[in-house]
């Protein structure tokens, strides 16, 4: 990319589901003039100070976005934080970094036809069922003797259908924007960009109260860093297209989504689990990917496609069950195998192909990627240290955040490669996973310091761990 797409920004220093790729699940202001030219995105200036980004695990709920960011500059590189708590993270027991349902919406045709379809499917099972028992058992033999004669003209019929599938499969098979990858898609875009303006519609009524105003230090920091990912990475069409729309919602939960058509919804409870500029540009970079990639449509596309499928197999195990209760067991069953072995598994695939991408924009922005992990990591210590129980991940529609951070120190190579071709500035300092590696280390080094023979007497619910000073 050129040097002017790769403009500098100052870098001193996870989602409920109705995203039509995913949705949601506290600030003084410190606009003076040093701080507001803190995150100024400059073309000409390169800031120094990017390897402060690891300076600091996480940060009291209180403190200001900008207040962390200024404690980031002030801090030196090899100097741990005066003070580390986990307790202080607001964090819900399953970050999303898209929504919370396991699909997004579709076509509102395909919303109101869906279920009389399953019902239809039910009704005509049923009465197949029903006819075959009111039959007398020498008619039974007929056309049991019948199939017996028609076997191939019947398997050519199944066959004939199962051809039809298989081609509206691959005739509707398109290349996603940047990654390449092959993916059905049924609906088109402009479907999803009308129900984005009805979801946009939705969200702004409920949270109409709780938005924050367009002078309000958090929503100018969301404001920089949005307008820096979409300037940095102007050359792709799908992100130029959009006109990106910042909404900053006074909401605990820490979560983010941008809808198709490029309204960006931020929760103030994600700006106080970040540590700081580098690793909210990457989740944003995450969110605005999971847009630009069309994931909205790709996945309604493949659980309409499932779907339709499914009628088959519904009204076969209503047909063929001989009680209700039997057949409700069956659909139960099959709706649970479409969800573990198709649904849940693309959902997650998608996932990691917005990190991917994610990251990408962020090292056309000159971030330091090294960060992404790092948040990853931060996530899964809070969730150890508050006793959540960890699910496997198969039953989850986002990766864990363990393997997620391994995904994405795998792709941390190329970014650095993609970072340095912008003609960013170079990452001086310590990588940040070393700084929180280590931190972790002194952290239980600390903790076994602080025990003593009436410890099982403490009050395990508001621990106190602190880092040591150096």
């Amino acid at each position: 990319c050129t040097r002017e797409r790769c403009q500098r920004l100052d870098l001193s220093g996870n989602t409920r589901n109705w995203f039509l790729t995913g949705s949601p699940d506290s600030y003084r202001n410190f606009i003076g003039k040093g701080q507001r030219g803190l995150l100024n995105v400059s073309n000409t200036e390169v800031y120094k100070n990017v390897h402060h980004s690891c300076g600091r695990f996480c940060f009291p709920s209180s403190q200001p976005l900008g207040e962390k960011t200024i404690s980031l500059q002030s801090s030196s590189v090899g100097q741990l934080p005066h003070c580390f708590s986990a307790w202080n993270i607001q964090i819900i027991r399953s970050f999303r970094t898209s929504p919370s349902f396991q699909a997004a919406p579709v076509p509102l045709l395909w919303i109101i036809v869906k279920p009389a379809q399953k019902l239809f499917a039910i009704i005509l099972g049923r009465s197949i069922r029903n006819w075959w028992k009111a039959l007398p058992p020498n008619k039974r033999e007929l056309f049991k003797e019948s199939a017996r004669k028609n076997k191939w003209k019947i398997l050519l019929g199944v066959s004939s259908l199962g051809v039809l599938f298989v081609m509206f499969y691959f005739t509707h098979l398109e290349e996603t924007p940047i990654t390449g990858r092959a993916r059905l898609l049924v609906f088109g875009k402009e479907h999803f960009r009308e129900l984005s303006e009805m979801e946009y519609d939705m969200w702004m009524e409920e949270f109409k109260s709780k938005m924050l105003p367009e002078t309000d230090a958090r929503y100018q920091v969301v404001e920089r860093v949005v307008g820096h990912l979409s300037e940095s990475n102007k050359d792709i069409p799908q992100v130029s297209a959009l006109k990106w729309v910042i909404h900053v919602v006074d909401e605990p939960g820490v979560n983010a989504f941008v809808l198709p058509n490029g309204q960006v919804f931020v929760f103030t409870g994600l700006l106080n689990a970040v540590s700081d500029i580098h690793q909210l540009s990457f989740i944003l970079g995450h969110e605005i990917a999971h847009a630009v990639l069309e994931h909205a449509a790709e996945k309604a596309s493949l659980v309409h496609f499932l779907d339709f499928l499914s009628l088959i197999f519904l009204t076969m195990i209503w047909a063929i069950c001989p009680r209700d209760s039997l057949a409700v067991v069956g659909q139960w069953i099959q709706s649970k195998l479409q969800e573990f072995m198709f649904d849940r598994p693309y959902s997650r695939t998608l996932e990691a192909e917005a990190d991917k991408v994610g990251l990408q924009f962020a090292a056309k922005a000159c971030v330091d990627v090294r960060a992404s992990s790092v948040f990853w990591q931060q996530m899964e210590l809070a969730e150890t240290i508050q006793g959540q129980p960890k699910l496997p991940e198969w039953l989850s529609t986002h990766p864990s955040h363990e393997n997620r951070a391994e995904h994405l120190d795998r792709l941390i190579p190329e970014a650095l490669k993609i970072r340095e071709s912008c003609n960013c500035p170079s990452l001086s300092g310590p990588d940040p996973r070393l700084i929180f590696k280590l931190n972790m280390q002194r952290l239980l080094e600390s903790s076994k310091d602080r025990e003593t023979p009436n410890s099982t007497n403490r009050d395990l619910s508001k621990p106190k761990l602190d880092f040591p000073h150096n």
